[in-house]
């Protein structure tokens, strides 16, 4: 028993460190597609469709027993998921990358745990207790992530690892001609990442709320992925009116859709759902930061690009203040334990004893 109780404990975990995993290996992919010219509204389309084809059938025959009701009222928040979790936000992220970097992107992503945080105290979701360690755990938490991305965002440093001088010629005339397009296109960069990352932090609000009226992962994923596909066609066709962008060139961009689509938006976003339903929506978030850190393991040894000492630092300022929130969030929890059976004793002891009554049988009684 105490063996699958610790199991059941450390599930949460070990499933958002498979997520962020896959979310880097799609991050990275979806990079590479953008680079080679792939519409960004026409990829989230296909992620989508590909998500709810996939999702679908796996959601009406496992959860068919016990699917609550979809009433009217769950379908408009789900239609609102779709909207801050899928269709916006990937569009707003995605236009961000194009118009700034990719490692400042990131940067922006990182920030999801603090203002899920601060989103979450006036609806009275997360509180902060500063007497108690765990309220003062939550704070430096945050603030320590906070840290970390500022210095990802505004310390680059000097290069880890050296390049070869061909290979640095080419990275350093690269960045001359991206440096002379930045100034035009920086700030719609920085203002898309901004609309992006605070309708990401949203969303971890509005699934808790899902979780607790329709608990069925699968079957909200679907509908979800259904939702952002048609909002982002509909976007797509408002805004590109040219139908050959619908056309997948390659086999890059066809592995990047379907891996994307079941992956990234399928199994992923069903098991933020369950985290969010198990923890809270600041757990879930709080894994956030491990994506680009994560996408920096694979770039480095595979892609071969360069890591350079402010993004060491940041990382293992993200690492530190993840570490330190997560500690605060898992002392919260075992005090409100620890409070609920000090209280239904207390109920147990005040409980009034009911009287004993004896019954003598007299002998002369017939």
């Amino acid at each position: 028993m105490a063996c699958m109780k610790n199991c059941d404990e450390w599930k949460p975990f070990i499933i958002m460190i498979a997520i962020d995993f896959a979310f880097a290996i799609v991050n990275i992919l979806l990079k590479k597609v953008l680079d080679e010219g792939m519409d960004h509204l026409v990829l989230v389309t296909f992620r989508l469709s590909i998500a709810t084809i996939f999702l679908a059938p796996i959601a009406y025959f496992w959860e068919r027993k016990n699917r609550p009701k979809l009433t009217f009222r769950i379908l408009c928040y789900l239609f609102l998921s779709a909207i801050l979790g899928a269709s916006l936000t990937q569009y707003f992220f995605l236009l961000g990358i194009q118009n700034t970097s990719a490692t400042f992107a990131c940067a922006f992503v990182n920030m999801v745990p603090m203002l899920t945080f601060l989103m979450a105290l006036p609806f009275g979701m997360e509180t902060v207790n500063l007497k108690c360690n765990s309220g003062k755990a939550k704070v430096i938490g945050t603030l320590v992530c906070i840290a970390g991305a500022a210095v990802l965002t505004l310390y680059k440093g000097m290069p880890l690892f050296h390049s070869s001088p061909a290979m640095a010629h080419a990275i350093d005339h690269a960045i001359k001609l991206s440096s002379r397009k930045k100034a035009q296109r920086w700030t719609i960069g920085s203002v898309a990442l901004v609309i992006g990352t605070l309708l990401w932090s949203s969303w971890f609000l509005v699934q808790s709320n899902i979780g607790k009226r329709f608990p069925c992962q699968y079957s909200s994923t679907a509908i979800m992925s259904f939702f952002g596909a048609i909002q982002s066609a509909i976007l797509s066709l408002c805004t590109v009116r040219n139908l050959s962008v619908w056309v997948l060139k390659g086999k890059i961009q066809i592995a990047t859709v379907l891996f994307a689509g079941i992956i990234g938006s399928g199994f992923c976003y069903v098991g933020m759902s369950w985290c969010v339903k198990k923890r809270g929506p600041v757990f879930t978030a709080a894994f956030s930061p491990l994506v680009q850190i994560m996408a920096a393991m694979i770039d480095v040894p595979i892609l071969h690009e360069q890591l350079h000492l402010g993004s060491l630092l940041g990382s293992i300022l993200v690492i530190m203040g993840l570490y330190i929130l997560l500690w605060g969030k898992k002392k919260e929890m075992q005090n409100r334990i620890t409070k609920l059976a000090q209280e239904v004793e207390e109920i147990k002891e005040q409980e009034p004893q009911l009287p004993v009554i004896t019954v003598s049988c007299d002998s002369r009684c017939s």
